[in-house]
This record gives structure tokens, sequence and C-alpha cells, in this order.
């Protein structure tokens, strides 16, 4: 509770300095160490870049947690299981969400602009705990967002950070 008051994840320590709030972190990040930018300049680019973070955090991560949490971490910690809100999450929650992600990507590979931002690393990293939790994107209906999160995801620095993940839930 020191690190994060509300015991939420992520926080961080950098030397004496404690930040709790993947935004916060980001934006701290950022600040400290500008290049590359993850967060565009230029004032479109960076206010898509902050919506996607947002539609990340608020919207694609809550519908995975119930899928994840009952899935992945109640079995895990003992905790009961509520299979029926994580199949519903799965069935009718998720896929309009993904819907739009299929609307929106681009062909260029990037949420935003040509570079890899945090729009890309935001929208992605729900995509993990998706996976983990055996909730794969159906790249028939959703072919553009299948794609897209598979490569996101097998970038070395997702998939180093995957492969810890993967040894630790023993998935």
């Amino acid at each position: 509770l020191a690190k994060s008051p509300f015991g939420k994840i992520p926080a961080m320590t950098d030397d004496d300095y404690v930040l709790a709030d993947s935004s916060a972190i980001v934006h701290y990040l950022e600040a400290k160490h500008p290049a590359p930018a993850l967060i565009p300049a230029e004032p479109r680019l960076r206010g898509r870049t902050i919506w996607f973070d947002e539609f990340a955090d608020t919207i694609l991560a809550a519908a995975g947690a119930v899928i994840f949490f009952n899935r992945v971490v109640a079995p895990l910690v003992g905790m009961p299981q509520d299979v029926a809100a994580a199949d519903k999450a799965e069935a009718e929650t998720l896929p309009p969400i993904l819907a739009y992600l299929e609307r929106t990507i681009p062909d260029g590979g990037h949420l935003v602009g040509e570079a890899l931002t945090l729009a890309d690393i935001a929208v992605a990293s729900p995509f993990a705990n998706l996976r983990y939790a055996g909730c794969a994107v159906d790249a028939a209906q959703f072919p553009r967002t299948a794609a897209w999160a598979e490569t996101m995801l097998a970038r070395p620095s997702f998939a180093s950070v995957i492969a810890k993940e993967v040894a630790f839930l023993g998935r």
C-alpha cells in the first residue's frame, strides 16, 4: 500500500519516487525519457493516442478483467469463480469492442501514426490477459484485430514479458 494507496497495479519506484496508475507512470516516464516518444507531440496524434490509452483502461481492459479474473486469477488464489460472468463478457461485452477495433485499426500496422505509440502498447496489453484466459480473437470475424494483436504480442518487448507471465500462471 505504500506504493499504491488503493492496492491497485501497476505501481513503480524510481529511486525514492513512488507512483501508481499506468497512465501516470507512462506520462512520468515519457517526461523523463522523451526519446523515442511514445506519446506524439502533434496535437491530433497526441489526442488519439490518449484516447486509445483511455479506451484500453476503461473499456477493453474492463471487459477483459471479468474474463481474466474469473478464469485465471480466482482459481489461482482459491477464490470463487463466476464462469457465467466470464462467458457473458466474452460473448456479449467483448464483440462490440473488437468490432470497434476492426473498423479502426489502420493498414499501417500502428493505431496512431507510423511508429509504435502508447496507443499500441495500451490496447495490446489486455489481449495478453485474454489469451491467458483462453479467449482468442476470432480471426474469421475480426481478422484485422486478430492479426494486429498477434503482431503486437509477438514484439520482443511483449514476448519476453508474456513468457514470464505464462510461466508464473502455469499456462
